[in-house]
């Protein structure tokens, strides 16, 4: 375990602001989300408004549609140092 380095937080971002942004950098309203996912509209707005949390089923369903990993969505702003990485 000694060549692990903790990850440390980067930037302030919440699970809420982390699917905002990637859904707004993809290019695609909430709507656009919804229908690529299944979820209702009004869900994603309450998961980018950090009113309910996200859970690892719906992390999953909605970085397949924003082509992005789930960790990206459920830990945003968290960092390794690149010397870390073996």
């Amino acid at each position: 375990m000694s060549d692990y380095v903790q990850a440390e937080r980067h930037v302030a971002v919440s699970v809420g602001e982390s699917v905002r942004i990637i859904r707004e950098l993809q290019e695609m309203s909430q709507n656009d989300l919804a229908a690529a996912t299944g979820i209702p509209q009004s869900t994603i707005s309450a998961i980018e408004n950090d009113r309910i949390q996200l859970g690892v089923e719906r992390a999953k369903v909605l970085a397949r549609a924003l082509h992005c990993h789930p960790a990206v969505l459920v830990f945003p702003g968290w960092d390794v140092d690149q010397n870390s990485a073996a």
